[in-house]
């Protein structure tokens, strides 16, 4: 028998892919060393160098709002690292609040209650269709910007007052009571998520009432609520004799201002994700769960959540890095982030390509951080087959 004809490189497609890829690679170094070589003489014909060494260098400016202490006369380093440490605080709290928000406006865009629907409808519908910097304005000039003198102040239950210094809250001391207090309550959540899971389980694939693991959670949850009331040494605002509050947190009219935008905006499309993930859940499987006798709050939280998620995450992921993205944006009602150090920096050094080039990668960092996160969140909500 005939030996077999070998198939000649130009036509064997593993050859060809290998080749493709490496022509590919050769195309994007080209690509990136015209770039560098483009830059390196431009930068020779101003008289400059590239490097970051100017970062050891005094910043020369204030922060507003920072969360360690910072000086002028710190080094721009310190600088970037109080405004990284501003925008983190931003997209964590913004992110948190706006899918509580959103789920939320989302569950009642399916209310029975018409009130209801139409509000959520109405609150979707305009900030999802305004745009973002006009929002920020309106929460900044509009609302933060004419509250009262501190002597005028808007007192709410809490305490929490409103004046033109901002939100002023209560917040924990810190002591040990208040630290014990922190981990019990991570804890607690972490139990709580384990037992429910176990609890879904029990319902779910055996078929029982699972009445033992929900009064655990009940007990879990009265605790937890204990701690969260009793055990934080809450330290409320209060105003001292010389008119200035003391004590308590306070937020800044402008990281209030921003916070609020990005939150409700952020919000309104979780909203229309949450609905349209528990709308793709078929009518079938609340017919079914019904039928088992599940209650409509179990059925919700056992057989159409779970389901929804899992076309819910995708979309989410997109919205928690288009929040964080948008922090961004905080230069426009005076909130010092690191954006906003970074522009400040280059003006005052010249250096605006390498202070470019930290706050991309500040940003591409952060939204991976997020989309490893959420990836991993998806997969472990996706259906394992078998």
């Amino acid at each position: 028998m005939a030996d077999e004809q070998k198939i000649p490189l130009w036509r064997d497609t593993r050859v060809l892919n290998i080749v493709g890829q490496a022509i590919a690679l050769v195309v994007i170094a080209a690509i990136f060393l015209f770039l560098w070589g483009n830059l390196n003489r431009n930068f020779q014909q101003l008289g400059l160098t590239f490097g970051f060494g100017f970062l050891s260098r005094p910043a020369s400016f204030g922060i507003g709002d920072t969360a360690i202490a910072y000086t002028p006369t710190d080094p721009y380093s310190r600088a970037v690292i109080v405004g990284l440490l501003n925008s983190l605080r931003v997209m964590i709290l913004g992110i948190v609040l706006a899918t509580i928000v959103g789920i939320i406006a989302g569950v009642a865009r399916l209310s029975d209650n018409w009130l209801v629907r139409q509000i959520a409808a109405a609150y979707v519908e305009t900030f999802r269709n305004t745009p973002l910097l006009l929002q920020l304005f309106f929460w900044y000039f509009a609302l933060f910007l004419n509250l009262p003198s501190v002597a005028n102040r808007i007192a709410l239950p809490g305490p929490i007052f409103l004046t033109q210094r901002g939100l002023d809250l209560p917040w924990p001391q810190g002591s040990l009571q208040t630290s014990l207090s922190l981990i019990f309550l991570v804890l607690s959540v972490i139990l709580a998520v384990l037992i429910w899971r176990r609890r879904a389980y029990v319902i779910v694939q055996r078929g029982e009432s699972g009445l033992l693991l929900r009064n655990i959670l009940v007990g879990l949850g009265i605790a937890a609520l204990f701690a969260f009331v009793v055990g934080l040494e809450w330290q409320p605002p209060v105003l001292g004799d010389t008119g200035i509050i003391r004590g308590g947190l306070n937020l800044s009219p402008e990281f209030s201002a921003l916070l609020f935008g990005l939150v409700f905006y952020t919000a309104a499309f979780i909203a229309e994700v949450v609905r349209a993930g528990i709308q793709s859940v078929t009518k079938g499987q609340w017919e079914a769960a019904k039928a088992l006798g599940f209650r409509s709050g179990l059925v919700m939280q056992l057989v159409i959540f779970p389901q929804a998620l899992r076309v819910m995450v995708p979309p989410l992921t997109s919205e928690y890095l288009n929040l964080a993205k948008n922090s961004s944006l905080a230069i426009a009602v005076g909130y010092t982030d690191v954006y906003a150090v970074a522009n400040t920096t280059s003006n005052q050094t010249g250096r605006s390509v390498e202070m470019l080039l930290v706050v991309m990668s500040i940003y591409l960092i952060i939204n991976l951080i997020i989309a490893l996160g959420m990836n991993w969140f998806n997969a472990s909500v996706q259906l394992q087959e078998r």
